[in-house]
């Protein structure tokens, strides 16, 4: 098409441009309504995401105030076998947190006072409360915990770690 264009004058290359603009103005003009229409149906999804995550939150704390969620220290406790995957993990607040550092598989670090084990399932974990190891490190007794999607992590008690199974509830 290149080729076609250099034989042509300024005005005649000015005049087809006019035409192609006069061409585009009615699909442009159409596309700008479907993206509006299209902006409207994501806000409202949107909103009734926020929305299912309050009511998630809420039925989530009133489980906790009922004692129908255990903590992390009753899970390890009365422990066998599993995965901590098979577990969603909340605070106090009911906000969803996931065990160790971000980024990394879920792990929760075991003291005995001196020596640090991480134990990386739940029978590993319930071998070693067991045998009298808490979870944390030496000095710093707790669960460290992230929270999803961000690198912001924390230290909490066993007591204020609730946990759910990750299929319901």
């Amino acid at each position: 098409m290149a080729a076609d264009l250099t034989g042509l004058a300024g005005a005649e290359i000015e005049a087809r441009l006019t035409d192609v603009r006069a061409r585009m103005r009615p699909v442009e003009s159409r596309l700008a309504e479907l993206r509006a229409e299209r902006d409207v149906l994501l806000t409202e999804l949107r909103r009734r995401e926020r929305l299912a995550h309050r009511e998630q939150r809420a039925n989530v704390r009133e489980a906790m105030k009922a004692g129908e969620l255990p903590t992390f220290g009753q899970l390890i406790a009365g422990a066998e076998t599993g995965s901590f995957e098979d577990y969603h993990y909340h605070l106090k607040t009911a906000g969803e947190v996931r065990l160790g550092y971000p980024g990394s598989r879920p792990a929760v670090a075991f003291t005995d006072g001196k020596r640090l084990v991480q134990a990386r399932d739940l029978a590993q974990a319930a071998e070693l409360y067991a045998a009298g190891w808490e979870p944390g490190s030496p000095g710093r007794p707790g669960v460290r915990v992230h929270f999803p999607g961000t690198r912001q992590e924390k230290l909490v008690e066993t007591d204020e770690l609730h946990v759910r199974p990750a299929g319901g509830g």
